[in-house]
This record gives structure tokens, sequence and C-alpha cells, in this order.
């Protein structure tokens, strides 16, 4: 591929040579992480085969230390080989929106917001908040953040469903407990070079209104905030994160074309499931995971059974032993 690269007119169709550039960026990527493990377990090998030969064990936490950081890295590889999807290292686009519950429900949804967040700030991942709904008294009526960095859809595709959360109610006035719920969906983000997803501006539908924030108050006077609405589909989205009506506009497509990748790939599913004779079953509904804060303290995933003890870590973005639990259960499964 770099012989490629450099032949002339390679770049004469500059959109297929950039796609093709950026495979091979992550293709030397893969290339040079695994012979960086090769020099690490060679060298590994040798100094302990020393300190052995010559009864030297001064090095011993040493070599103990440089053994589990490597185990780690092989660890989180072979998770890495589940990942083999169309989409998995596509950026992620979460939406979040509150279940039935009322304040309750939109405070949780917040929460579920600040743990992903959280999460992807601790992988040092790049983010973007799509969009940002505030609830009249609390919390969010919907959010929309992208995660990107290697394989985010990949590993945040295991989140999507229903999260549900058992605490004594902060907006009760007798302080009793409430279970509140929060549906989770992501989605690929359509990448540049997407040829599949086509959206014409005759399909288009823009509204603009006031942008509002908590309490219902509106942030300015401005119709910066942007539905729009795909008249083939129906789909409609709404963005009113920014002050600029332009960067709305920018971030409503961005969603708009993962929900109709979304939407396409979906459909392609039931038509394979109709050739093979098997019924599609919805993934929205399904309560993949509780979290409970009030009598103890415990969240659970109802599909692996993982269990943690320790709520308030997984709420602040601790959900690397949830996500590779749920992706080692899928092995072998079609």
């Amino acid at each position: 591929m770099e012989r490629e690269a450099g032949a002339p007119g390679y770049w004469d169709n500059p959109r297929q040579a950039q796609t093709n550039m950026q495979h091979l960026g992550r293709l030397k990527e893969t290339v040079n992480l695994w012979r960086n493990l090769e020099k690490q377990t060679g060298s590994l090998l040798e100094l302990t085969e020393m300190a052995l030969d010559e009864g030297d064990y001064s090095f011993e936490k040493q070599l103990e230390s440089e053994f589990n950081d490597l185990a780690s890295t092989l660890a989180r590889e072979e998770i890495n080989l589940t990942l083999s999807g169309p989409y998995d290292d596509r950026p992620a686009i979460i939406m979040i929106h509150p279940g039935a519950g009322g304040t309750d429900s939109q405070d949780w949804a917040e929460m579920v917001l600040g743990m992903y967040a959280n999460w992807a700030e601790a992988q040092k991942r790049p983010t973007q908040l799509l969009d940002l709904s505030h609830g009249d008294e609390a919390g969010l009526r919907s959010a929309s953040l992208e995660v990107g960095g290697p394989h985010a859809f990949g590993y945040l595709s295991c989140e999507r469903g229903v999260h549900r959360l058992v605490r004594l109610s902060p907006f009760d006035p007798n302080h009793l407990r409430h279970t509140s719920f929060a549906l989770v969906e992501v989605l690929p983000a359509a990448s540049e070079e997407e040829t599949e997803v086509l959206v014409r501006p005759e399909d288009i539908k823009l509204d603009f209104f006031h942008s509002s924030g908590p309490g219902g108050q509106n942030v300015q006077k401005v119709s910066s905030a942007v539905r729009m609405t795909h008249i083939p589909t129906g789909l409609v989205v709404t963005c009113q994160t920014e002050r600029s009506q332009h960067q709305n506009r920018e971030y409503a497509m961005r969603i708009l074309e993962a929900r109709l990748l979304a939407l396409q790939e979906q459909q392609r599913a039931e038509e394979l499931a109709k050739m093979r004779g098997q019924r599609v079953s919805p993934e929205w509904g399904n309560q993949i995971r509780s979290y409970v804060l009030h009598p103890y303290q415990s969240v659970k995933d109802h599909r692996t059974n993982y269990q943690s003890t320790n709520p308030n870590a997984v709420l602040g973005g601790g959900l690397d032993d949830f996500i590779q639990a749920y992706l080692m259960s899928q092995v072998g499964k079609e």
C-alpha cells in the first residue's frame, strides 16, 4: 500500500486516496503494536534468563511489573479481536433518553451521560457533545454524545439498552426509594467517505427555534436550535447544543447520517432474518443493567451476570470490566 501511495496518479481520485491512506494508517498502528510487543517480550525473556543464570533476584519486582503490563496489553488486544464488525472501528454516537419517572429519570439520564463522558476521558478518547436538552427541574430530556478513538463503536455498542437505577430520590420530599430508567442508543458514526448513506438537500426540511435551558428559560433570543426532518424516512433530529445555527446544523446532520446508516443495517438484518426464517427481536426494550444505590450497593449486568459492589466507581466511568465481560460472552456466537 505504501508503494501504491507513491505511484503517479495516486491522488487523481482524492476521496479514494484519502480512504486508502486512513486504512494504511490503521494497518501501521496494528503492525507497530505487535512489533513493539514482540520486542518487549524478547527483552523481558532475555533479562529473566540472565537473572536466573546469575542467581540475581534483585530484578524480580521490576520483571513482575513489566510482565503484568505486558499481560494487560495482551488481554486488551484479545478483547479487540472480538471487534471485527464492519463498523466497530467507527466513532460512536450515544443517545440518552429518560424513561418514565419524571424528574428522577431525567436526573438519571444526566448521570448516565456523565458516566460515558468519564469513561471516554479516562480512555483519553475525543468526545463531542452533539445535543443537550435540559429538563424543567433537573436532569436532561435528551442528550447525544459522540465518542472517538480506536474501536469506539465496538466497545460502546455493548451499552445499548435500558439502564435501571434504584435509589432514595433526592426529589421526593419524603426521601422514598424510586426506580428510574434511561434508554441508551448507540450508533456508528457515518464516515466521511460513506457512499451508502446519501442525504440529498431536497430530502431535508429544516426548522429553527430558540434553544432552552433549565427551567424552560431561553438561553438566547436567536433561533439557533435546529430541527432536521428527513422527508423520505420521517426521521427527526434536533440539536441545540451550540449558539451557532451553522454548528447545530452540522451536528444534526451527523446524527441523522448515523440514524440512516443504522436504519439501513436494520433493514438488511430484517431481510436476512426473513430468509433464515428468524424473528428479529427488538433491541431497545431490553433492560441490560441495574444500578442499585439503596438499600445496598450494586451494579449488575443482566446479560452476563457480571457484578460490582462499587456503583460510584462504575458511574465515574469504570465500565471496562462490564464491557469486556459482555464482549467475551459473545465469542463464538453468531
